[in-house]
């Protein structure tokens, strides 16, 4: 998360944790290892997605997120 400029994840930093999620509310993925560098959407290893997907829903389960998002 160094290389995305995060030192340290809180469930209720939501400007944050709003980057990593879509404008429909889901988690972004980390794209496959075989794809170019340069089309990762999150820079975030395997764990640190973890990390981050289990601090996105703390912060659903709180009312911080929304679940889902319409979008007209």
């Amino acid at each position: 998360m160094i290389e995305a400029g995060i030192e340290y994840i809180d469930h209720k930093d939501t400007t944050r944790l709003r980057k990593f999620v879509s404008d429909r509310g889901k988690i972004l993925p980390r794209p496959p290892a075989g794809r170019c560098p340069l089309r990762r959407v999150t820079r975030l290893t395997v764990q640190q997605q973890r990390a981050m997907a289990a601090t996105i829903k703390n912060a659903r389960e709180t009312a911080l997120l929304p679940y889902a998002t319409t979008v007209r």
